[in-house]
């Protein structure tokens, strides 16, 4: 993998990710053969509800030290740290979608890359927008984002709290990645900030062989689409660009919608977002919002940690464990997918990744498990 060498002032940012009492190591004669380490957070459910929730990140094992059972050494002590500090779930960004599955974490949430070039993305006739979009240097940034995330809130399944942390090392681009950060703030009609983007210019991986200029779009929130499209047509407006580039977007922007021409919404990439391990499956089961059907009686498997393992009756009024005879069992790393309706419980046995033991209950399941709204993260780390 090409990466800059971190500075010293990077090694200075990225020490402040380093949370006390969060960061696991194993060693092998005396060597470290392997970490992981997570942040406090929050992490929204279908429906509203915002639970306390562990980022998991800096996961690795030395490459001469694998297959000694580092990696599941440090997921297991860390998983138990997690549930000790009554975190409903614990949360991360997949490097490889073969490793996480079997220490319980699933899919919950997907996202897409779309590519626009500036000249053919118009917007079509009473496309949204207004207000006014004003560029804010780096640290100017630092002091407005934040709060302004938070009041936006974590509107939608899968969105997770950023800690100051993070912020710091998402604008401090120039000592991590040797590029730098633009930001542009949004207002609306009467003064009152409402969105932002981030992006880095062209330059380095973002300039094709063909001379083409890319910018490339890391960062987009905002509080409706009026906002949110004032914002791309901004970004479509920069001299000089050919096409911006936007990773990490949800799959149901209504990009294709805005334009004369939705053709030129380019999707290159649709990828596997967030991955959620639940903790504590009576808190998460609980957290969510649920439609409208007959009752079903869901088990869920956790051979890690098996004080989740259990019977629970899903009903439209809530969730409470019982006794009764499972119609359905799931694993705990396929019960992320149902509990952010990234699939439904159908599908999931049609994969034969649940069992159905009343076939009759899925069409139920499907049903209690819906979602109004596509599940989306739209924060890396």
């Amino acid at each position: 993998m090409n990466a800059p060498t971190v500075t010293d002032a990077g090694w200075r940012v990225l020490g402040e990710r380093y949370e006390p009492g969060r960061v696991w190591g194993d060693h092998i004669g005396g060597q470290l053969a392997g970490t992981t380490m997570s942040f406090a957070s929050s992490l929204a459910l279908p429906g509203g509800a915002e639970l306390p929730a562990a980022a998991v990140t800096a996961v690795g094992v030395r490459a001469d030290l694998t297959r000694r059972g580092v990696l599941t050494e440090l997921m297991r002590a860390q998983l138990d740290e997690v549930r000790r500090r009554g975190e409903a779930a614990a949360m991360l960004h997949a490097s490889e979608t073969a490793i996480y599955g079997r220490f319980g974490y699933g899919v919950a949430t997907r996202s897409r890359t779309v590519a626009l070039e500036t000249a053919r993305a118009v917007p079509r006739e009473r496309a949204p927008g207004g207000g006014r979009v004003r560029l804010v240097d780096v640290d100017e940034a630092a002091e407005i984002l934040p709060g302004l995330y938070r009041d936006l809130g974590v509107v939608r399944a899968g969105m997770i709290a950023r800690p100051p942390t993070w912020w710091r090392s998402h604008l401090a681009r120039r000592e991590l990645h040797g590029d730098y950060a633009v930001v542009a703030v949004h207002s609306d009609p009467d003064g009152v900030d409402d969105g932002f983007a981030v992006w880095v210019p062209g330059g380095n991986d973002y300039r094709f062989g063909d001379g083409r200029t890319t910018l490339r779009l890391l960062d987009l929130h905002a509080a409706g689409p009026d906002a949110t499209a004032a914002l791309w047509w901004f970004l479509l407006g920069v001299d000089l660009a050919d096409e911006v580039v936007a990773i990490e977007r949800p799959l149901d922007e209504p990009l294709e919608w805005w334009l004369a021409d939705s053709r030129q919404c380019r999707v290159r990439d649709v990828y596997d977002g967030l991955w959620v391990r639940p903790v504590d499956v009576p808190a998460m089961l609980r957290g969510r919002s649920y439609g409208t059907a007959e009752p079903v009686v869901l088990e869920v498997r956790d051979g890690l940690l098996p004080e989740n393992a259990g019977c629970y009756l899903v009903a439209p009024d809530g969730v409470e464990s019982t006794g009764r005879e499972p119609q359905l069992s799931v694993d705990v790393a396929e019960l992320a997918a149902l509990l952010f309706g990234e699939a439904r419980p159908s599908t999931l046995a049609e994969a034969n990744l649940l069992e159905a033991h009343d076939p009759k209950a899925l069409d139920r399941a499907d049903r209690l498990f819906a979602a109004l709204e596509r599940s989306w993260c739209g924060t890396h780390f």
